[in-house]
């Protein structure tokens, strides 16, 4: 790109080493978020029968940044938010972000124990949750330092948004990971973060209507429909809330927030609100498009259907692709919580030509490596580590120093997944370092469910493995062996742990057996030797 172009590279120093960044990014989401103020009177948000513009949310983010400040909330405080998919809650963060403090998206699936701890470990003063999640946390709030609730985010008085001076490097969020030592870990998003992000998608969809209008320069400015989506992801995760939520405000698109996942009703939205773009799961994607062709449903009006946060099967390109007449470009992208979302995006022609492949880095700024266990970059083909290197990496894991510097070395993330490059520089992911299980787009770790298991006074030994599963993509199995003596059955097994747990963490097998599990020489239980016997069962 060229000097003073909006994707301009430059080089800076970031935490001691030097990475590629748009030189003309915005410097904080407090300006990103300001600038979306020209879309004014613009349908912003939709839940129901609740609408918002974008003048209307900036006056209420505006009046509730306010009372936020006045209340004592500074920069680098942290604020938490506790709550389904509510307008509420991007209102929220906008005005958490935009005073300097920092956002912390609660796990709205978490349970009260598991809500306290997410309060607890971030040192959130203040929390902003729906009654459900207050409901779980009534009697552990004594556990937190919380000393503000709010259950609402509008009612206060109009005030201009309070003064801030923000540094690109500074904390902007803290999203919490399935901990592979049985706690999550919460990681910390800096503003160049999320920033990046968002340059990153506005790149990709500048070059991917070039590439469709046949130019074969630089990505040139379109100027469409206003773009709708209907969210499928959570806002406390990434999909949701760096993925979705900041590209399509900075865009002035409308986002459909759903209570749950309902397919008739999604197809409904797509009409009624004149959806362009979905995004989710493999899950639920293909139940779109089953429920659209079981109806005669066209979805030809939809520009893109991407989906990710796990690996996707070449079959629902191929049936994206076919089903829209080829009018609707298949997209997917790899990247993770650490990684501010999808570092790696493929899409349109090239992910219909390649549908095994996750795609290329998602803009000039972003690098790929893969690695042996040495830390040495493999040849062309070989697979290793895939390793990530961007402005969009992630500051560390909160308070978590150890675990940052064996996650992060010379500034390249290390994912835990096994992967390779091809001589045209597509990356295939082909297997996990990792002992993590992904449900439904939802990272659950081993350890944190065994640890839970081994609490259980009649469990002797515990392993948990993902199980492949045609909905969900895997599921939790729980392999056990119990005391001489015990009485626990596989239903009293699966109570204990959703005692303790998030639904989507208790195991929907349950093996008890009457042998010591498998393990190697060093006594490690050999998990593959677990699932592959019971995929021959």
């Amino acid at each position: 790109m060229t000097a003073g172009d909006m994707f301009e590279v430059d080089e800076v120093d970031v935490r001691g080493n030097r990475i590629k960044v748009f030189k003309n990014a915005f410097p904080s989401l407090r300006e990103m978020w300001q600038l979306t103020a020209i879309h004014g009177d613009a349908t912003y948000l939709v839940y129901e029968d609740r609408r918002y513009t974008y003048a209307q949310t900036h006056a209420t983010v505006n009046a509730f940044a306010a009372h936020l400040a006045s209340i004592g909330v500074k920069p680098g405080d942290r604020v938490a938010i506790a709550m389904r998919n509510l307008p509420e809650l991007p209102m929220a963060f906008w005005a958490i972000v935009s005073i300097g403090a920092t956002a912390v998206p609660l796990n709205a699936w978490w349970t009260g124990p598991e809500l306290a701890y997410g309060l607890a470990d971030s040192g959130a003063r203040v929390l902003i949750a729906d009654d459900e999640r207050l409901e779980r946390l009534k009697d552990h709030m004594g556990e937190t330092s919380v000393e503000h609730i709010f259950t609402s985010v509008e009612g206060f008085d109009a005030a201009p948004l309070p003064d801030a001076a923000i540094d690109p490097d500074d904390d902007a969020t803290i999203l919490y990971t399935s901990g592979t030592t049985g706690r999550p870990k919460g990681a910390v998003g800096t503003h160049r973060n999320f920033v990046a992000h968002v340059m990153n998608a506005m790149y990709g969809s500048l070059a991917a209507a070039a590439d469709a209008a046949g130019a074969s320069d630089a990505p040139a400015p379109a100027a469409p429909a206003q773009p709708a989506t209907v969210l499928t992801f959570p806002l406390f995760h990434v999909g949701g809330l760096q993925s979705t939520l900041a590209p399509l405000s900075v865009a002035g698109g409308k986002i459909v927030l759903i209570y749950k996942w309902d397919t008739h009703n999604v197809l409904d939205l797509i009409e009624n609100e004149g959806i362009t773009i979905m995004a989710g799961v493999p899950t639920t994607m293909f139940e779109l498009l089953d429920e659209a062709k079981r109806q005669g449903r066209d979805l030809s009006s939809l520009g893109s259907i991407a989906s990710g946060a796990t690996l996707v099967p070449p079959e629902l390109v191929k049936r994206i692709d076919e089903q829209s007449g080829h009018r609707t470009a298949p997209g997917n992208g790899y990247g993770l919580t650490e990684t501010s979302g999808a570092a790696v995006t493929n899409g349109g022609k090239n992910y219909v030509s390649r549908p095994d492949s996750v795609g290329r880095p998602a803009s000039p700024v972003m690098e790929i490596q893969i690695v042996d266990e040495a830390n040495q970059v493999v040849p062309i083909g070989s697979t290793g580590e895939i390793c990530i290197k961007g402005p969009t990496v992630f500051k560390g894991y909160f308070n978590q120093p150890d675990a940052t510097a064996a996650a992060i070395i010379d500034g390249w993330f290390h994912t835990g997944d096994v992967g390779r490059l091809d001589d045209e520089g597509y990356l295939y992911v082909v297997d996990r370092l990792k002992d993590v299980i992904i449900r439904g787009g939802e990272n659950i770790y081993a350890a944190e469910i065994e640890a839970v298991l081994y609490e259980h006074p009649d469990v002797a030994e515990a392993a948990i493995v993902g199980i492949p599963d045609e909905k969900y993509g895997e599921v939790v199995g729980a392999f056990l062996k119990l005391h001489d003596g015990a009485t626990v059955d596989a239903d009293g097994i699966r109570q204990w742990v959703r005692d303790r747990l998030a639904a989507f963490k208790v195991p929907a097998v349950v093996d008890i057996r009457g042998e010591t599990l498998p393990r190697n020489a060093s006594g490690k239980v050999l998990k593959r030797e677990l699932r592959d016997a019971y995929a021959a069962q």
